[in-house]
């Protein structure tokens, strides 16, 4: 096992000491109840969350520069920069606690088939690019090019790391390994970078017995993974106590029906196998609320588009599910900061959900930039927290 750097170990246990700090404040209660509030569905201020930040535009004072030296280190120290960075600054209702988390080190082979694209940039320290995809799959014998991932817990790496983080934050914070606690499962996501998407949106009229097959095989490839997870116990609790998290975003123009056939009965395979599913994210499920709750039982939360028929999706999803609803981050984007328009937005929205009796989160994500005015983000925390306070 290699040696941690005594520098690199100072800075990490100065870091430590920071989070720990944080955890003793008040607020984390505060917020952790209104989180259990929302879990049991009673209507309450909405949580807010922000996240999938610009974060090459936020450092402007150089507060999250890396100091370690050590590769591993380094990969600690970027979290809890950050993490401290959104508590001072824009922390939403977010929660922190002294504890550092060792993921179990896993490697997956993956689909046997990775997306070949075009770049372009309009920053070139972003991470939000433009992708052309060049198309791999164009019938049903190319399907075959979909492989069955393989996964394996390096436990000799995960050991090694979890020792090196109790040696690095001994006294300070509470070290724990944890296994896999949900995934990210959207397999249109992966699919139509294989398959072109005008290509494959039109196969849904022209050649739907390919499309089929080939959501079909991609979610059966899917499922051996979970299997994998499962006969090694590599989730971190059984997965009917946790919840999984997808989306079908390239569907936004395709109906309710097509939504359920060629997305829904498929993706149900999987999420059924979990506890709870959360399901949605940049399409526009206002007309789609009964379909999703058709083919998953297990739904207790839904996100959709930031440009949904906003009215129509209160209306569809009234108190029987969570409601996440994601601003317009774009409003972060304009030339001019108008923190009027971000207010006017907010309290339209959550006047006409109080109305439904959501019981609503608001996550603003996406944020591609902020025009480097770091600021931006902290008035909007502000705003939104005012707003959300009289939420009845």
């Amino acid at each position: 096992m290699s040696v941690v750097p005594d520098k690199d170990k100072e800075i990490l246990r100065g870091l430590g000491r920071e989070l720990a700090e944080a955890a003793t404040d008040p607020v984390n209660e505060k917020r952790r109840e209104i989180h259990r509030q929302i879990e049991k569905r009673e209507k309450t201020k909405p949580l807010i969350a922000i996240y999938q930040e610009p974060w090459h535009e936020l450092n402007a004072n150089g507060e999250l520069d890396l100091l370690c030296t050590d590769n591993f280190c380094r990969g600690i120290e970027q979290g809890m920069r950050q993490t401290l960075y959104k508590w001072r600054n824009y922390p939403g209702d977010m929660t922190v606690s002294a504890v550092s988390v060792q993921p179990y080190c896993i490697s997956d082979t993956g689909f046997g088939i990775s997306e070949k694209v075009d770049i372009v940039r309009t920053d070139d320290r972003n991470s939000v690019v433009s992708r052309h995809f060049h198309i791999q799959i164009k019938d049903k014998a190319d399907i075959a090019k979909i492989k069955k991932p393989i996964i394996t817990h390096n436990e000799k790496q995960t050991e090694e790391e979890y020792q090196k983080r109790c040696e690095i934050f001994d006294g300070i914070l509470d070290v724990r390994k944890y296994g896999t606690g949900s995934f990210w499962f959207a397999p249109w996501d992966d699919l139509v970078r294989w398959t072109g998407v005008q290509e494959v949106l039109t196969d849904l009229i022209a050649r739907p017995e390919y499309v089929h097959k080939a959501i079909e095989r991609l979610v059966d490839c899917w499922l051996t993974r979970l299997d994998q997870y499962e006969e090694q116990n590599l989730l971190s609790a059984p997965a009917k106590q946790l919840t999984v998290t997808g989306a079908a975003q390239i569907f936004s123009e395709v109906s309710p029906a097509m939504h359920g056939e060629f997305a829904l009965q498929y993706e149900a395979r999987f999420y059924n196998r979990f506890g709870r599913t959360y399901y949605g994210c940049c399409e526009p499920l206002h007309d789609k609320v009964d379909v999703c709750a058709k083919y998953l039982p297990n739904l207790y939360k839904i996100s959709m588009s930031p440009w949904v028929d906003f009215r129509k999706a209160v209306d569809n999803v009234g108190d029987r599910f969570i409601f996440a609803w994601k601003p317009n981050p774009a409003f972060l984007a304009y030339d001019r900061w108008d923190p009027d328009l971000v207010r006017r937005d907010i309290k339209e929205k959550l006047t006409m959900a109080s109305m439904n009796g959501c019981i609503m989160e608001i996550h603003l994500k996406d944020i591609s930039t902020v025009r480097y005015e770091p600021w931006r983000l902290t008035e909007w925390n502000n705003i939104a927290q005012e707003c959300a306070e009289d939420y009845v």
